[in-house]
């Protein structure tokens, strides 16, 4: 463990002291993080440091720097995406589909007999299924949703695809709304925006037999600290695993626009309609969900979108003047494009084993983890599996961990919580 982490250890779940504060002198023209939000150790400190030394603030011209975050348990806390699966289905707004299959390339033939028989026929094709009220309907789209098994137990997708690029229970969630138009998303997303804000803390809601968390909240951490970027002069994005309409709904809610808001972008119809297919990244083309913002394609749609890098190219990791500045997230759906930050990679710990092992391994000494900033979770009481079973394999299953050089990363305990 490096020496910034092992003070971190040692500090715990708190507010940095005021040595740690001040550890990293301010920079006269660059604007300062808040140091009445909480944060853990000597985290505020590194962070303001990058702040310091690589914003417009500092005078020195070029390029602006770039930032990029996850949303979803990122910047909020709970996934804002569920929270309009939610809404939707307590509002009948999910759209009977012809076939359930047409939904997704990779549903099986059990996933697409359970929906049928949970949602049954008698609804019209098009029209809105009643899961406000028919439970069995909303648990089977939940649980497939949630784990990409059925309600007995079954897988729901098959088939192949690569796993560092796309999930097919993530892809299918944009394809769930198919036969809306984007304005009706983003008005269901805002309705259940104002509903989980209004939420109290550890609320939770009943949706069919599962019990789902019932609030969001902004994490005013980061609140601050993209504001803190922005005034420095930093570019600030948000790359998502969610709904492109549904993240453009929150993400406007600190600052940031459409613009500068990338996530699964559904392929509209002649007449505005979201459909089952979504834009492609790196050479593609039009998918229907093969190349989503998730892991390496979280990469591939920064290079794309943020850097111009069109094709193939959109893949590989870039020179470092080509990269972002500081990468911000919470799982190993992040780890790539938050490994490329060259000056901070925040990750919030929620034990997730690819992203925490680069984490704690920590080997260019610019990681920096902190605890959920609401309702964090205790210390994992197992290490992660760095040395065997964290990285995701393209191919699917998991292996070791590798650093650059291609050595392994040894097993690592869990001590930022």
């Amino acid at each position: 463990m490096t020496a910034a982490l092992a003070v971190a250890a040692a500090a715990g779940p708190v507010a940095a002291s005021p040595a740690a504060r001040g550890s990293a002198a301010p920079t006269a023209r660059c604007p300062q993080l808040s140091d009445e939000l909480p944060w853990y150790g000597d985290n505020r400190a590194r962070l303001q440091r990058v702040i310091d030394e690589r914003g417009s603030c500092h005078g020195r011209g070029g390029p602006r720097p770039v930032a990029a975050f996850d949303w979803d348990n990122t910047i909020t806390k709970n996934d804002v995406t569920d929270a309009t699966i939610s809404w939707s289905l307590r509002h009948d707004k999910i759209l009977r589909p012809a076939r359930w299959k047409d939904t997704s390339k990779w549903l099986t033939d059990t996933a697409d007999k359970a929906l049928t028989e949970a949602c049954g026929t008698d609804v019209a094709v098009g029209a809105p299924l009643p899961t406000s009220t028919d439970a069995r309907c909303a648990d089977e789209i939940l649980q497939i949703r949630e784990d990409g098994t059925t309600m007995s137990g079954e897988a729901a997708f098959a088939g192949e695809w690569n796993h560092r690029r796309t999930v097919p229970q993530y892809a299918w969630v944009p394809q769930l709304f198919a036969g809306h138009t984007v304005p009706e998303l983003r008005a269901y997303t805002a309705a259940a925006r104002t509903e989980a804000l209004a939420a109290p803390v550890g609320a939770t809601r009943t949706v069919g037999t599962h019990v789902l968390p019932a609030y969001v909240r902004y994490y005013e951490q980061q609140r601050d600290l993209v504001r803190t970027l922005q005034k420095a002069g930093f570019d600030v994005w948000i790359v998502s695993a969610g709904s492109e309409p549904v993240t453009e709904v929150w993400s406007r809610g600190i600052g940031i626009d459409r613009a500068h808001t990338v996530a699964i972008r559904s392929v509209l119809d002649r007449k505005g309609r979201i459909t089952t297919r979504n834009e492609g990244c790196g050479g593609t083309g039009v998918t229907e969900g093969e190349a989503i913002p998730y892991i390496d394609g979280k990469r591939c749609w920064i290079n794309q979108e943020i850097y111009g890098i069109k094709g193939r190219a959109a893949w590989n990791r870039q020179a470092p003047e080509r990269r972002i500045t500081l990468g911000g997230g919470d799982a190993d759906t992040d780890v790539t494009f938050v490994g490329d930050a060259t000056g901070a990679h925040l990750v919030l710990n929620r034990n997730k084993n690819e992203v925490m092992c680069r984490a704690y391994d920590n080997a260019d000494g610019r990681w920096v983890v902190n605890p959920m900033f609401i309702e964090p979770l205790p210390r994992r009481t197992t290490a992660y599996p760095c040395a065997t079973a964290a990285y995701t394999e393209p191919e699917g299953g998991f292996g070791p961990v590798r650093r650059g050089d291609g050595s392994v990363v040894p097993d690592q305990r869990d001590t930022v919580y």
